[in-house]
């Protein structure tokens, strides 16, 4: 007998408000378990509890095993019911569940006292420990509605459980961890895995029967195999060759030899066109250019975090205006890293199209409005672009003018140079040369 899950039969039926239990026999102990002391109201805190602890599962299979062992008088199949609605609703991680007591009524059909009783019975075997205490004080701010404080239960395993099976614990209380198995619970595990995996194999089997026999069931008829009495025939002529079906001839040039005359006279679909894509300025965009813009796309997704949920081909074709006025991998990624992005677009490639998009809306804009002004970038930029030698000289004269006049300002203050160099006098020296 498997002890990680105890037979269902040996416990009654649970009692509801329709009617008594099936059986009302008190649940035998069916494991040879000392006698256990059960845990104290004071001792039913997660501040002072010795148990353990647990996950949802973990916890309600040691509730059942709890409850079959008769560690508690009261405790039954209703407990193990309550038990399993307070798992079904239970934090997976930490094992924490909200009380409810109206809530618990309802689903599992119990009175409300019953449902009381048994958790009281799950916190005196340890398997529920106070991580709130509820209470009935109205926590509600001055014209708001009542409201007052749950009660939140933590699943644990007692040591009792633990020490059956053969379970290694580090730690004490309430943040015990099982580390390790003795041998005989190793045995014992082994035995119990052993068990369900022949339970779930003859549940198999047993399914592949029905279903096998379900199939199979047909309705038996006997064979007549009785002899044949062909002597009345044994005058006739044989048949002769003809045609013995009324059967118009086929007429095979208008091709409606079995086939319906509409499927016949319609026309075959045509098949789609091919998808051909063109650049920006109209021509077809070739394989080249397209395996060309996916390596460049190789480097930049593993640079950009958010757009590695996106396909190659899709950030490919996002990202054709920049690959095709020249853009590298390291420009279009600093591009990408600047619009400053803190949250993950759930379709990068979309949010590419729609951003440059928006760039270009703004140029084209920008464009519009300075020929609207009548700004003209290259006559604005023509003094600076044409050679003109008298403009370099004017301002070659200028700054020997202001270097001679900051030399003066500087001798008058007592500070000279550090140098001999006479940059002012170098220079006017050049200009007498070059007017020359």
């Amino acid at each position: 007998m498997s002890l990680m899950a105890p037979p269902r039969g040996m416990l009654p039926a649970a009692r509801t408000p329709e009617g008594p239990a099936t059986t009302s026999t008190a649940v035998e102990p069916i494991l040879d378990v000392p006698a256990a002391r059960l845990v104290a109201e004071e001792d039913q805190d997660v501040v002072r509890t010795r148990s353990r602890r647990a996950e949802p599962r973990a916890w309600l299979r040691a509730v059942v095993w709890l409850v079959v062992a008769g560690l508690h008088p009261g405790a039954g199949p209703s407990t193990v019911l309550v038990a399993r609605d307070l798992s079904d609703r239970m934090d997976y991680r930490r094992g924490l569940v909200v009380y409810g007591l109206a809530g618990v009524v309802e689903r599992t059909g119990l009175s409300a006292a019953t449902v009381k009783r048994h958790v009281r019975v799950l916190r005196e075997l340890g398997a529920l420990v106070w991580m709130v205490h509820g209470s009935k004080r109205n926590l509600a701010a001055p014209g708001e509605k009542y409201m007052a404080t749950a009660t939140i239960y933590g699943a644990v395993i007692p040591p009792a459980y633990d020490d059956a099976l053969g379970h290694r614990l580090t730690g004490a209380g309430y943040e015990a961890r099982v580390c390790g198995v003795t041998p005989e619970g190793r045995e014992l595990a082994v035995a119990g895995a052993t068990a369900r995996a022949e339970a779930r194999q003859e549940q198999r089997r047993t399914i592949r029967t029905e279903q096998r026999v379900r199939l199979d069931v047909r309705t038996a008829r006997p064979v007549d195999n009785s002899a044949v009495d062909n002597a009345c025939s044994a005058g006739r002529e044989p048949h002769s060759l003809g045609r013995y079906h009324r059967a118009p001839a086929v007429d095979v040039e208008r091709g409606c030899n079995y086939i319906p005359r509409e499927r016949a006279s319609c026309r075959t679909t045509p098949r789609p066109a091919p998808k051909i894509s063109w650049n920006s300025d109209g021509s077809r965009r070739t394989a080249a250019q397209t395996r060309a813009g996916i390596a460049i796309v190789q480097q930049v997704r593993p640079l950009v975090n958010w757009t590695q949920r996106e396909g190659l081909r899709p950030l490919e074709v996002a990202l054709r205006p920049l690959t095709d006025a020249g853009w590298d991998a390291e420009m279009i990624t600093a591009q990408l890293h600047s619009w400053m992005l803190t949250w993950n677009p759930a379709r990068p490639a979309a949010y590419i199209r729609a951003r440059l998009a928006q760039q270009a809306a703004a140029e084209h804009a920008a464009a519009a409005y300075e020929a609207a002004e009548g700004w003209d970038e290259a006559a604005a930029t023509r003094a600076f672009t044409v050679s003109r030698p008298e403009l370099v000289l004017d301002v070659m004269r200028g700054l020997a003018e202001g270097m001679a006049a900051y030399s003066a300002r500087q001798a008058e203050q007592g500070l000279d140079d550090l140098t001999d160099a006479d940059a002012a006098a170098d220079m006017a020296a050049f200009l007498e040369r070059v007017a020359a």
